[in-house]
């Protein structure tokens, strides 16, 4: 192996403050011993202290990846092909890095072990066969991870096992700046920003070969399998993301990026959201996810180009505002409880949203009637991805918009179809985004019919995602049950029959929603945040009321008319 650059034991010394038991320090980890290196995210051979730490003087490497039931299993019930926790594009999207991951391991005399089952369960059993000395696998902040984690760490202490698990998925440890912050998260971007400082640099190791695998015992090895072999069909999905997996696609991505001086000039939330043949904005996004790129080299990456051209956009818009973003939400994400609902979580306004399946399902579906808000449902379906501005403008639209629906439930969707799905940017923005946290101007909302306009005045991003429109004029694409019949007729399109028509009046429905906002604010307000349920229950069942007697008001004075 070559080694340059800085000091791993200095830069990535583990900290005494994280939730799992303290770390081993790198410099008691065991010479000339057997390690285990437990891929999970951090899919990659760069910037990758865990493989460093691993692979030092290790007389043999265990580089393992277990697929997960619980992410990877088919759910035939599912509305979408996938799995109950994973649509099949992101599932594709896992496998293919997988497969560049071991071929770049491979590359180095290695190779990546593939296991499935329960991995908790599944890395102690490799742990009691293997005999190994180092255990080193990336820390993660999500609970589910957590959880795995104690077991596993609990077991590899409790048998002698050298642990060693660095921060790595982030530019910084979510802990220290909780820490910096007096045990609490910085809940503003700005009080985030100057709490963090400057990251540590990326490691710049550069390897020639890896320590070879060892006798593997009783472990059932495979290689990493295809969609097929994990139980899907060949027809489960006619179209699949553009976007493929893996480490060897994610730095030529972000080499092509760094190429391109929009890079300097990026600014958020500019750009254009109808965009999807040559998307406006990285797509590196998956990348990070799954730890293909590291945040470090791609903050480092941006810096170089920013260096070479002076005039350049700034946080919070810039590029490397937008990494600074992520940070923020998986440090409140972490030092927050219960982040991912709305009850029992301290920081998000209490709102009695409607539970509403038919309304949910339209939306989820993509037959709200509005196209700008199915062709990205379409979207989101087909690539497990769209622009974040489209994205924006559905989560509002599901929510504090127009249909009132929890954002939890919009949520979920996202969660389980986006390749680039991620627990604490998800739950953060959808937060954000139905005015329940972090952002509380809920008068501003993303028209549903005039927000897509000012990007694609032809329509030619829905025309491609809703072909069933694609011969609609375009001062109807965005409106077409505004069209004649005869019009409908000539489009080969009748609204009603062939696309259904809006399941709400924008105008009203809108109008609604920010009344409704206005009354939750205000309970907030005056309960000081603790809204029990049956406040909310209260407060629903006043809504509801007031809302029916301004429906019959309205059908009265249509009576009238007639």
């Amino acid at each position: 192996m070559l080694r340059k650059g800085a000091n791993p034991m200095i830069l990535f010394k583990p900290s005494s403050a994280m939730r799992l038991s303290p770390c081993a320090n790198t410099t008691s980890m065991s010479s000339g011993s057997g390690s285990l290196l437990w891929f999970r995210k951090g899919l990659r051979i760069h910037d990758n202290p865990a493989l460093e730490v691993a692979s030092r003087g290790a007389s043999h490497l265990y580089p393992v990846f277990v697929i997960d039931p619980h992410f990877m299993e088919p759910d035939p019930n599912s509305s979408a092909p996938g799995s109950s926790r994973a649509g099949l594009n992101r599932i594709k999207f896992l496998l293919e890095c997988l497969v560049d991951l071991d071929l770049n391991l491979k590359n180095l005399g290695s190779r990546l072990l593939i296991l499935k089952g329960d991995p908790a369960e599944v890395v102690i059993r490799c742990l009691k066969e293997l005999h190994v000395k180092k255990l080193c696998f990336e820390y993660d902040t999500e609970p589910y991870y957590q959880a795995l984690d104690v077991k596993v760490k609990n077991f590899a202490l409790a048998a002698g096992i050298e642990v060693f698990s660095p921060v790595s998925h982030t530019l910084f440890n979510p802990t220290d700046i909780i820490e910096k912050n007096g045990g609490k998260p910085p809940l503003s971007y700005q009080s985030f920003v100057k709490l963090a400082g400057e990251p540590p640099s990326s490691l710049s190791t550069v390897y020639s070969s890896l320590p070879p695998v060892g006798n593997l015992g009783s472990c059932d090895i495979s290689e990493v399998p295809t969609i097929r072999d994990l139980g899907y069909g060949d027809a489960e999905q006619d179209e699949f993301s553009p976007f493929k997996g893996g480490e060897s696609e994610a730095l030529k991505r972000l080499d092509e990026c760094m190429k391109d001086k929009w890079v300097a000039n990026f600014e958020k939330p500019k750009g254009n959201p109808s965009a999807f043949l040559k998307p406006a904005t990285t797509v590196l996004s998956p990348y990070l996810k799954f730890g293909c790129l590291s945040p470090r080299y791609f903050y480092q990456s941006i810096q170089d180009v920013y260096k070479s051209m002076p005039k350049h956009t700034l946080p919070p818009v810039s590029l490397i505002g937008q990494l600074l973003w992520r940070e923020f939400f998986y440090t409140a994400a972490f030092g927050t409880p219960n982040f991912d609902r709305m009850k029992g979580n301290r920081i998000c306004k209490q709102i009695p949203w409607k539970d509403d399946d038919k309304l949910l399902e339209a939306w989820r579906e993509a037959r709200t009637g509005f196209p700008w808000i199915d062709a990205i449902m379409v979207q989101l379906r087909k690539w497990g991805w769209m622009h974040h501005l489209a994205r924006h403008s559905v989560a509002c639209f599901l929510t504090r918009g127009d249909l009132f629906v929890h954002w939890e439930k919009g949520r979920d969707v996202f969660e389980r179809l986006l390749i680039d799905s991620d627990w604490a940017i998800n739950n953060g923005n959808w937060m954000w985004l139905s005015c329940s946290s972090f952002f509380y101007q809920y008068n501003r909302i993303y028209s549903p019919t005039t927000f897509g306009k000012k990007y694609d005045p032809n329509g030619d991003y829905i025309r491609h995602f809703l072909p069933v429109l694609k011969d609609m004029p375009r001062e109807y694409i965005y409106e077409p049950w505004t069209a004649p019949k005869s019009i409908q007729t000539k489009a080969n399109c009748i609204i009603g029959k062939d696309y259904p028509m809006p399941v709400v009046s924008h105008d009203s429905a809108s109008k609604e929603c920010r009344r409704k906002m206005g009354e939750a604010y205000a309970l907030n307000k005056e309960l000081n945040g603790l809204v029990s349920e049956d406040d909310l229950k209260n407060l629903r069942r006043k809504l509801d009321e007031s809302e029916g007697q301004e429906a019959g008001a309205k059908r009265y004075k249509q009576q009238l008319i007639g």
